[in-house]
């Protein structure tokens, strides 16, 4: 079986990495079936992303006529477990079962936590917006505890297993076998999308049922393949041995001053690229006019760019290249793809527009894998889960606040300005959304003013070679 794993890896090696960019994440240690295999984990990840921001939002406001606002609250409930993720990285930094697994039993249990949200949810959604004779706040619990169940395990099971991946893979392939891990979440939502798509086009209560619960059974199904025999069994340690705890751990951790300006630097940049996420579209069909299919296709055109982001980004960081450096290529890529949808908006150039948010998918794909890789270079006495988990934490909180700021700032610009309270100028539709795009292209300056100093920092590995950009030039 060796042999033969070594004869499929020289084989693969052999094929033109332009086609096929991630067959030296592997080794012999790490073959790319077992490395594949785990991946599968990022599968249902995904799927539960599309279901709990997606289809199930589209679900309840348009065919059960829920009131968005309330919808709003539901889909911001699973943003709520984002912060633990720190706490869940540390703890699987540390803990040892009684079989002598570390990473695992998290997964694992993150596993069961998204199985029985999504198990018990279309019930749930059923109950919230459909006439019942029980009272109304029963279905509002229901959904509640759904989406956080569905959500803690969904933020569970990543943490552990983005750690696991770490643990597994040499220190040498890590940026490559981040990239795949990330590749394969978004090849996930774009499939799972698609698939509930089909699944839902005729809706009704049963199809609903049927669909959220076979992904419950497919995520419970993909995990177990995921982990089966990936960690090795380490001897429990001695009852009388010492873990420190996660306050001491984490103190350790924030006195690091590069990691916390690296965590601001994250915060900032993820707020910059996902504050347009709920305008996006409705920008694409008020100002400039496009149709249903066109503005689906802006999904597609962001999951391009950052899959060509990806690819690029575990070729440039295998060669050794900073990945704070890297991560700033990703914020000027954005400060170059904001401007180019303002100005889409005033020019009516839809192909201007396309433009712009392939770039913002190609900027926000760069930022999001070499933050990732720098916070497994963050880790402080071997507590890489901590340094995961707080990259996670501050990541998704930043994303889940941003994306509802931006809808709320929208449309505080378009009341005013209908009010005439905002002067003549900002009356046009385009204005309040050229408003959170400025707010972006903000907090994306910030971003780079964070990350200058950090290109100094000494990661795990040595930089090799330069480049002409001097980030740490930047003020700071």
């Amino acid at each position: 079986m060796i042999n033969l794993n070594r004869l499929i890896l020289e084989q693969l090696k052999r094929i033109d990495s332009r086609y096929l960019p991630f067959a030296d994440a592997a080794t012999p240690e790490l073959p790319l079936g077992r490395l594949l295999r785990l991946a599968l984990f990022q599968v249902s990840v995904g799927m539960a992303t599309v279901l709990l921001l997606g289809t199930l939002n589209r679900v309840m406001i348009v065919e059960l006529s829920v009131s968005a606002s309330l919808v709003a609250v539901m889909v911001a409930i699973p943003f709520l477990a984002a912060p633990f993720r720190a706490l869940v990285g540390f703890r699987s930094d540390t803990h040892r079962s009684a079989f002598g697994l570390r990473r695992v039993p998290y997964v694992w249990t993150g596993t069961l936590l998204q199985f029985s949200g999504l198990a018990i949810m279309p019930f749930a959604v059923l109950l919230l917006g459909t006439d019942h004779n029980a009272p109304a706040w029963v279905g509002q619990v229901a959904a509640a505890l759904a989406f956080l169940l569905a959500g803690t395990g969904l933020h569970t099971t990543q943490t552990a297993g983005l750690a696991l991946a770490t643990d597994l893979a040499a220190e040498d392939q890590r940026p490559r076998v981040v990239a795949l891990m990330y590749v394969v979440f978004l090849i996930g939502t774009i499939v799972s999308g698609y698939v509930f798509s089909l699944f839902l086009a005729d809706f009704s209560p049963v199809r609903l049922i049927q669909v959220v619960q076979g992904a419950a059974v497919a995520t419970f199904i993909l995990n177990v393949v995921a982990l089966w025999k990936q960690e090795a069994r380490r001897a429990p340690p001695p009852r009388t041995e010492t873990k420190p705890s996660f306050r001491e751990a984490w103190a350790l951790f924030a006195a690091n001053r590069p990691a916390r300006r690296f965590l601001v630097a994250v915060g900032f940049g993820t707020a910059g690229f996902n504050m347009q996420d709920i305008i996006l579209e409705p920008y694409g069909a008020e100002v400039l006019g496009l149709s249903v299919s066109a503005t689906t296709m802006l999904t597609a055109l962001l999951g391009a760019g950052s899959l060509v982001a990806f690819a690029l980004a575990a070729r440039w960081l295998a060669l050794g290249l900073h990945p704070c450096r890297l991560a700033a290529f990703g914020v000027l890529a954005g400060l170059v793809a904001f401007p180019m949808v303002i100005f889409a908006g005033a020019l009516q150039s839809p192909i201007l527009f396309q433009a712009g948010v392939c770039l913002i998918g190609f900027g926000a794909g760069l930022f999001a894998v070499s933050t990732l890789m720098a916070a497994m270079s963050l880790e402080t006495g071997g507590l890489t889960g901590l340094a995961l988990g707080a990259w996670g934490a501050v990541q998704a909180s930043c994303a889940g606040l941003a994306i509802a700021l931006g809808g709320i700032v929208r449309d505080s610009i378009a009341m005013l300005g209908k009010a005439g309270s905002l002067g003549a100028a900002v009356t046009s539709p385009s204005a309040a959304y050229g408003f959170v795009y400025h707010i972006e292209i903000l907090l994306l300056f910030s971003t780079l003013v964070a990350l200058g100093p950090l290109v100094r920092t000494r990661f795990s590995r040595e930089e090799r070679g330069s480049t002409r950009l001097r980030l740490a030039e930047f003020p700071s």
